[in-house]
């Protein structure tokens, strides 16, 4: 008797301008049965972001090319930033509809994953589940919540894993490595092409626009919050630059004033803050940059997507210890720089040394990074999860 066929409901909050593209490539590139549930329409239609401080909607297309289907939230305050903000009671109804013979979650953390995730162990259907957490600079947490997980994860019968610190995470919580299956993050590369003659050359007149011509230019790119350090790298960039560096800052939130301030303070360094830009405009805003830097602390920065962007167009990337791809794409001296979280004066150190990168050096992190990411495209996270769903006793 040959094996059942996969009939796989993916559960996702929201519409995100990284997943949905890896969605059209499963439809287009493999015979998968599946179905996306959407349990909010943020990112398909404009919704005010309170970290960005504005009303925003992605510009390029999250929804065709693949069965999806938006189930009524009932929530007050939509959102993923409480348990209730995904309120869906109609999702096991329509899961029923669709039949699912495997069930992948990304995420668990609010009222309708739960409500899934128990309606699938009810009916004996495998659950996958799809993360991307770590421990890195908080450890592990105290006993009640450590026993939580352990329980919640081993209601999985698959769980794929982004990069080595999530590994790491899933193995501290008691997942054994058979039931791992590596599908790592990643982006839509045929948007992020460095060779693009039309992006090239946005990118120049941009550079050019800015009074930004032939300086070593560092880029920040994302919202101008706390924990992602912009007045920090600003600080850092003001107190080393010189004539022939430039930073750019690309974002909108709630440091936005106090950046302008603080960039005011020193007309004489190059620095220049621009607005928001949406996904369409993002390949120019990396081609404008010799180094791209994400210098966030804490376990906030799961993963960060924006260095996978950078490095498909060959920018070297300047990261901290903390940031969840580090140990997986930003290798010191071979993919980029990285700086301490816990000394004080790391950033500004390692902000000297990539200024101060010769450009024969420059180019071989440009091409070490482009190589890195042939390892990191929409078929390798494709084959982890196939493999994961190949290992689960389907009915």
């Amino acid at each position: 008797m040959s094996a059942p066929t996969p009939r796989l409901a993916i559960i996702v909050s929201h519409p995100v301008q990284y997943y949905s593209p890896w969605f059209r490539w499963l439809r287009t590139s493999t015979a998968l049965d599946f179905q996306v549930f959407y349990l909010w329409e943020f990112g398909a239609r404009a919704t005010h972001d309170p970290q960005f401080a504005a009303s925003f909607q992605w510009d390029v297309d999250l929804l065709s090319g693949y069965d999806h289907e938006f189930v009524p939230n009932i929530a007050p305050d939509p959102g993923t930033h409480h348990f209730r903000g995904l309120n869906n009671p109609a999702l096991t109804q329509r899961l029923a509809a669709f039949q699912p013979n495997a069930i992948l979650l990304f995420g668990y953390n609010w009222l309708a994953h739960q409500s899934a995730l128990w309606w699938a162990r009810w009916r004996g259907v495998p659950l996958m589940f799809r993360g991307d957490s770590h421990f890195l600079g908080r450890g592990q947490p105290g006993l009640p919540q450590r026993v939580l997980l352990k329980l919640l994860y081993r209601q999985f019968a698959a769980i794929t894993y982004v990069g080595a610190a999530n590994r790491n995470y899933f193995l501290a919580l008691g997942v054994p490595p058979s039931l791992l299956f590596f599908a790592p993050h990643s982006v839509d590369a045929a948007r992020f092409k460095p060779e693009d003659s039309v992006t090239r050359a946005t990118a120049a007149q941009l550079r050019s626009d800015l009074g930004l011509t032939g300086k070593r230019l560092v880029l920040f790119a994302g919202k101008f919050i706390p924990a992602k350090q912009p007045l920090e790298l600003l600080r850092a960039f003001h107190s080393v630059a010189t004539d022939a560096d430039a930073l750019v800052l690309v974002g909108d939130g709630v440091l936005k004033s106090e950046l302008e301030t603080l960039v005011r303070s020193r007309p004489d360094r190059h620095v220049r803050i621009l607005p928001f830009a949406n996904q369409s405009e993002m390949p120019s805003r990396y081609l404008l940059a010799d180094i791209f830097a994400l210098p966030s602390r804490g376990h906030y920065e799961t993963w960060g997507l924006a260095v996978n962007e950078a490095m498909h167009l060959g920018v070297p990337c300047l990261v901290s210890d903390l940031v969840g791809c580090q140990r997986d794409l930003v290798h010191p001296g071979e993919t980029g720089w990285v700086f301490s979280s816990t000394d004080p004066n790391a950033l500004t150190d390692t902000l000297i040394t990539a200024l101060r990168t010769s450009p024969k050096e420059l180019q071989r992190l440009r091409e070490n990074a482009v190589a890195t990411l042939t390892n990191y495209t929409y078929q390798q996270t494709s084959d982890g999860l196939l493999a994961a769903l190949a290992s689960l006793r389907l009915r």
